[in-house]
């Protein structure tokens, strides 16, 4: 299956969106209508409803379209203002979708009730159960419900539940190497929370730190206090950071250089940098973002001969196999987030991310080359993570 590419993911998840608010709203106003009749106040109710979902749906759209360069905004304002909107606008595809479903299937539960009726003799058909229907009713509420509760458990708690991964890879220089990638900072990804991930990788005693991009969400406001905190690593070889697709749609990349280096953070652009240790030489290498920038692996590597084990850092993972063929040993990805909501089944998972590249997320090798790909630590379009939480990489390099 081919790649979706990002324009068509945008419009397939705009048209649910939409789609999602007109058919929960009329299932509601239906609801309302059978329950209390068709007075004054059942179309009040049906009004304020209709006007409550509008406001959800648009907030939600204005936090996704625009800039929102409001720091570090207190818990109260983020939970109202950017949370309820996120997890309403989540939620109400998935419960949209379901509630479709389950009207199908009534409506062919209907129809075969109805033949076996019309085949039955006189009086002897079943008259109709108001306990059933109650429990059938109850049944379809709290299929509405599920979608909705898992989109507040998924920003409210698995958001934040990351966990640290550790892999052990030959790379031909012993090495302890943090990653974080996919940072986001915004409204979703605050100063605070940053800075609980930074602690931990001061507590993971990397000999590098490398960070691969997408750092803000949609606002270079966030940038200065993201590079503020990233800097109290410190890490004996140097941190590294390469570029994302969200440095480019904000800003400037003088600009992302200028503060990194004010901190000590090296920005590699198509270039290397080679460092020596007690036990031999590496190399970081970092190249722009595969899609809006300007990647060159030629000018990246340029100079750098084999002996030199190198450590390649592409916001997108698709270099992959150009890479391999250049037998870089490593390869550190994000950009994709595991997923960010993923379903596994019978062995497989399956998000949107599944759909668009063959390195979602996870350990890939070909030949004697490894990619790995982080979940990063932040989100985009919605602060929901569901089967995907984010992940601070640690490895242990032989």
């Amino acid at each position: 299956m081919a790649p979706v590419s990002f324009g068509t993911f945008r419009l397939i998840v705009v048209s649910l969106a939409v789609f999602a608010q007109i058919y929960l709203f009329w299932r509601i106003r239906h609801a309302m209508r059978s329950s209390r009749g068709s007075g004054r106040r059942t179309s009040l109710v049906v009004a304020l409803t209709g006007v409550a979902i509008g406001i959800l749906f648009a907030a939600n759209w204005r936090i996704m379209s625009a800039p929102v360069p409001w720091v570090d905004p207190p818990t109260l304002a983020q939970a109202v203002l950017f949370y309820a909107p996120a997890v309403w606008s989540f939620g109400s595809i998935f419960s949209a979708l379901l509630l479709l479903v389950a009207q199908g299937i009534g409506g062919l539960a209907k129809s075969a009730d109805w033949i076996l009726r019309r085949r039955s003799a006189p009086g002897t058909a079943e008259p109709a159960n108001p306990e059933r229907r109650l429990f059938l009713k109850a049944g379809v509420g709290g299929l509405a419900a599920a979608p909705f509760l898992l989109s507040g458990y998924g920003a409210a708690y698995a958001a934040r539940n990351h966990m640290a991964v550790e892999i052990t890879l030959p790379f031909g220089c012993p090495l302890r190497v943090v990653q974080l990638t996919d940072i986001h900072a915004g409204i979703f990804m605050t100063r605070d929370m940053m800075r609980r991930y930074v602690e931990q990788v001061i507590a993971l005693n990397p000999d590098v730190f490398v960070l691969t991009g997408d750092y803000i969400s949609n606002s270079t406001v966030f940038f200065p206090g993201f590079v503020e905190e990233m800097a109290r690593v410190s890490a004996p070889y140097g941190t590294f950071a390469t570029m994302g697709n969200h440095e480019h749609w904000y800003g400037a990349i003088g600009y992302y250089r200028e503060l990194f280096e004010k901190k000590g953070i090296h920005l590699l652009q198509n270039e290397h940098r080679v460092i020596g240790t007690g036990h031999g030489r590496f190399a970081v290498v970092g190249i722009d973002d595969l899609r809006w920038g300007n990647p060159d692996l030629d000018a990246a590597l340029r100079g750098l001969t084999s002996s030199v084990p190198a450590l390649l850092l592409s916001h997108r993972p698709e270099i992959f196999p150009e890479a391999a063929e250049r037998h870089i040993p490593l390869t550190l990805s994000g950009h994709y987030h595991g997923g960010q909501v993923k379903v596994s089944l019978f062995g497989e998972d399956y998000s949107l991310a599944h759909l668009r590249t063959p390195y979602p997320e996870g350990l890939y090798r070909s030949g004697s080359s490894h990619l790995y790909v982080s979940r990063g630590i932040g989100t985009t379009f919605t602060p929901v993570r569901l089967n995907a939480p984010p992940e601070v990489t640690l490895f242990q390099l032989t």
